[in-house]
């Protein structure tokens, strides 16, 4: 059995942290989230995950933009509240996804020497799909989550980094608390 990696461990709990966080639609969700990218960004490297380790820098970008959504990308400058997304957005996300996957699997495959390249670039157009769509407050981002979760959860375990594809698990239990949860602050707000 390979021995726990620090560094891993951590990312594992600031992220389970920062997606607890998320359900809860506070606001600190973001800054903590900063925290474990930086984190998963060394794992993924060292576990040549690149397309991984490479989103982690998108992530870094994203979880500055939404903790500034969040606070003030709603009516007037206020808080963003939990909404849907236009059928167009959903559109625009799903074709960019599929897009980056193949290219970014190609360059993958005949680049480096990175492992699943093509899985791992497939995950990670749709996690910057449901990242953007969390930043936005989309409910649909939960649903994004989980199926993406769920894979990871596959190529973690191959890649033995048991401890992110026991996070990513809990993850995926989190993903569908937080559509319980956000559909239900939906509905509220509709009332």
């Amino acid at each position: 059995m390979t021995p726990v990696d620090p560094l891993e461990l951590l990312g594992v709990l600031t992220g389970v942290v920062a997606v607890w966080l998320t359900v809860r639609q506070n606001v600190w969700c973001w800054p903590v989230g900063l925290v474990n990218v930086a984190l998963f960004a060394v794992v993924f490297a060292r576990a040549r995950l690149y397309a991984d380790a490479g989103l982690q820098g998108v992530y870094f970008a994203l979880c500055l933009y939404g903790w500034w959504a969040w606070l003030h990308g709603g009516r007037d400058r206020g808080p963003l509240a939990v909404t849907r997304s236009p059928r167009r957005e959903r559109l625009a996300l799903a074709v960019l996804a599929v897009a980056g996957a193949a290219l970014l699997g190609t360059l993958l495959h005949r680049g480096t020497n990175a492992s699943f390249p093509y899985l791992d670039s497939a995950l990670t157009a749709g996690s910057l799909a449901a990242q953007w769509l969390q930043a936005r407050k989309r409910l649909e981002n939960w649903l994004v989550w989980i199926a993406v979760d769920v894979v990871y959860v596959g190529m973690y375990v191959a890649k033995e980094l048991h401890l992110t594809a026991l996070l990513y698990a809990g993850f995926t239990a989190l993903a569908v608390a937080g559509l319980r949860e956000w559909r239900r602050s939906l509905a509220g707000s509709a009332a």
